[in-house]
């Protein structure tokens, strides 16, 4: 029986105490099929359960026409449900040899209910702990997370400052998350998971969850190391343009995808033809462990269209995954 036990510990334990990775992944939309008081979530439920005037009435006043028609006739069933688990755990499953990443920060989860099952039947055996989900204030309900192998010392939020004249949009943002774990040479890391506000909100509130990112890393004790993980939704364009990276991102962290090699982004916007990096993982080094290096994690068939982009989690035929890939970063420690 011995070998049973070595082989379990083997599937548990990270490859290497000298070598972990991280993952950030936006999972898009993995909700359950029951509605959750306050939050916006009538488009994931059966269609059984989307007959009533009071819901057609709601789903109509939806200005955009593509997601009207899914809160109407989007049938988020038992099988969807699960067919959704099973291809965010295989996709979970392709890194570090079959044992997953051992920290994932996890964007666009529902509720902490979803993400355990998640990890107990479809990352059974991987050794992660009860998941760290601390629900925001999204009207749609989606929220960051954590799933790590690594002992959780503690987590908190911390509210986004947005300028006043942005108040009424506050409702489509997301809290920081922050996490502290124990690496195993007993140092601490801090990890920071997001979601800033999207593409369409104004450059100004993502310059400011920016700021509140990068507030919170300065109150950190200096010789702690820390990451930050997520959508950070700067599209290249906007980079380009308002210089967003260069002023918000490198003066305080390292840029795992600057290590990346042939990872043209990990969201595409089919309209321009256009690559981006909106999901990121960033690295402050402040002991031995050290960035060394990051790749794509997308090679399971659900996530490429055949034109070789992220494809979205679809129906009435559930295929897909979700309209970014998930990016590793790997980090070490200098004996």
């Amino acid at each position: 029986m011995r070998w049973i036990t070595l082989l379990c510990l083997a599937i548990v334990l990270p490859a290497q105490a000298d070598s972990l990775n991280i993952m950030t992944f936006n999972v898009e939309n993995l909700f359950d099929n029951k509605h959750d008081r306050g939050k916006n979530d009538e488009t994931y439920l059966p269609l059984a359960k989307k007959q009533s005037k009071r819901h057609i009435d709601k789903c109509s006043k939806i200005e955009v026409a593509r997601w009207r028609d899914q809160c109407l006739n989007w049938d988020w069933s038992d099988a969807v449900v699960e067919q959704k688990l099973t291809v965010i755990g295989l996709a979970i499953r392709q890194v570090n040899d079959g044992r997953g990443p051992d920290i994932i920060a996890f964007q666009e989860i529902e509720n902490r209910a979803i993400l355990e099952r998640l990890r107990t039947e479809h990352l059974d055996g991987l050794g992660y702990e009860p998941a760290v989900l601390l629900e925001g204030n999204d009207i749609r309900g989606i929220d960051v997370a954590f799933l790590s192998r690594l002992k959780m010392l503690d987590s908190r939020l911390h509210k986004i400052r947005f300028p006043t004249a942005e108040k009424r949009r506050l409702g489509d943002t997301r809290p920081i998350l922050e996490a502290t774990f124990e690496l195993p040479d007993g140092e601490r890391l801090t990890g920071f998971a997001v979601h800033f506000p999207a593409p369409f909100h104004p450059t100004t509130m993502r310059e400011s969850a920016y700021t509140t990112l990068n507030t919170l890393l300065a109150a950190l004790p200096p010789g702690q190391s820390a990451f930050a993980a997520g959508d950070f939704n700067t599209t290249s364009e906007e980079d380009k343009e308002k210089n967003m990276l260069d002023r918000w991102v490198r003066p305080h962290w390292e840029v795992a995808h600057d290590l990346c090699r042939d990872c043209p982004g990990t969201s595409y916007y089919p309209p321009r033809d256009d690559w981006s990096f909106l999901d990121m993982v960033l690295w402050r080094s402040a002991s031995k462990w050290k960035m060394t290096g990051s790749y794509l994690a997308n090679d399971t068939p659900a996530q490429v269209t055949p034109k070789g982009t992220p494809r979205r989690f679809r129906l009435p035929d559930a295929t897909g995954l979700s309209d970014h890939w998930p990016l590793v970063m790997e980090i070490s420690r200098n004996r």
